[in-house]
């Protein structure tokens, strides 16, 4: 009896043995079963799984884990029921910098985390919207950084700040219009660098017109009726004018080049006609002073008061013409000649013989006397 009761407890302390052992694994277990949020790049999901740590929970829930992943709280890290485990991908993002391409690994989510991870600044030129996912990117992402060009154009040299990759872009966003003939120091597809120094000149071009003159000649002709040594003008002439076409390039308003397109004359030159005297004098006798005016002194029927008159007022030369207005050796002047009626003899008093000229003369002595020659007639005491 006393044995049986024996065996009765050795099995029931074996049972509450047993018993007590699955009641602290079954604690056990239920306190290493947990309920966490996962966040895996900005996805999340309530994962249930049993673990002390976030490596554990990862693995229970079969969320792999990468090395360049980024994971928070860390994966050794103890976790409690409820706790929230972030997990960021490593990505791989294809980026173009002012036109360099180039890998960027990043643990971001958009494409704010990759500006701010490059350090590019708020200013540079993105070729998407900084909040788009990264997942979402089907394209390279174009990153132009600000840059500053030193411009000199229009008499003056600023600074241009651009995101622009080439000149010609920067320029025209600028405002800056480079005419078909305008000059720029580098090719307007010419990539933009920081500090980059360009030079646009103006460039225009005219068409002028100007007028100039064209010089006479002076021709001359032989006068066998005038005096060696003498000349006399028979027509004046004047100088010509011709019209000059021009084409002018200007470079920043300064003449750079002159070209004639066209030359035309339009009024033709003139040239004076001089008569030149090639007539020798001749030999004469002096001549005495008389109150006559009829004695003849010589042939030709000249007096000789008549000579001694044209002695003192052209030095005996009866061909003269000085060019003073007053002809032949009286020194007619054309208009009294021609009243007179010194025409029936000759057009001017010097193209008549000596006769002809005193003939012309007795007229006008009967009509006004010496006084037509008032300072010779006077001297030789003729009145």
């Amino acid at each position: 009896m006393q044995k049986a009761f024996k065996n009765r407890w050795v099995k029931t302390g074996a049972q509450a043995v047993a018993l007590t052992a699955l009641i602290l694994g079954l604690v056990s277990f239920v306190g290493a079963n947990k309920t966490v949020a996962v966040t895996v790049d900005g996805q999340t999901q309530s994962v249930q799984a049993y673990g002390n740590t976030v490596a554990d929970m990862l693995a229970s829930a079969s969320i792999p884990v990468g090395a360049g992943d980024k994971v928070s709280p860390s994966l050794d890290a103890a976790v409690d029921d409820g706790a929230a485990i972030t997990v960021n991908r490593n990505k791989s993002v294809d980026v173009s910098i002012d036109g360099v391409d180039r890998v960027v690994h990043t643990t971001g989510l958009t494409v704010a985390d990759v500006l701010d991870q490059l350090d590019v600044g708020d200013s540079a030129d993105v070729s998407t919207g900084p909040q788009l996912e990264l997942a979402a990117l089907s394209s390279p992402l174009e990153i132009s950084t600000e840059k500053t060009l030193a411009l000199t154009a229009d008499g003056k040299t600023r600074k241009l700040t651009t995101t622009e990759a080439t000149v010609g872009q920067a320029l025209k966003d600028a405002g800056i219009t480079v005419g078909k003939d305008d000059h720029l120091s580098v090719d307007p597809d010419t990539e933009v660098k920081d500090g980059h120094e360009v030079i646009l000149v103006r460039v225009e071009t005219t068409t002028e017109t100007v007028t100039e003159a064209i010089d006479h000649d002076v021709e001359k002709t032989k006068d066998n009726d005038l005096a060696v040594g003498k000349t006399k003008t028979l027509e004046q002439g004047h100088d010509g004018e011709r019209t000059l076409t021009y084409t002018v390039t200007t470079h920043d308003g300064r003449e750079f080049s002159r070209k004639l397109l066209d030359s035309k004359v339009t009024t033709q030159p003139v040239d004076t006609e001089v008569a030149v005297g090639t007539k020798k004098p001749e030999k004469k006798e002096p001549a005495k002073a008389s109150t006559g005016g009829g004695t003849t002194a010589s042939a030709g029927g000249v007096s000789s008061a008549w000579r001694a008159l044209a002695q003192c007022e052209s030095g005996g030369n009866w061909s003269i013409n000085t060019g003073n207005g007053y002809y032949g050796g009286l020194q007619f002047s054309r208009s009294s000649w021609l009243g007179a009626g010194g025409g029936k003899y000759a057009a001017y008093p010097h193209q008549a013989s000596p006769a002809e000229q005193v003939a012309v003369a007795e007229k006008l002595r009967a009509s006004g006397g010496w006084g037509h020659w008032p300072a010779c007639s006077s001297k030789l005491g003729l009145r």
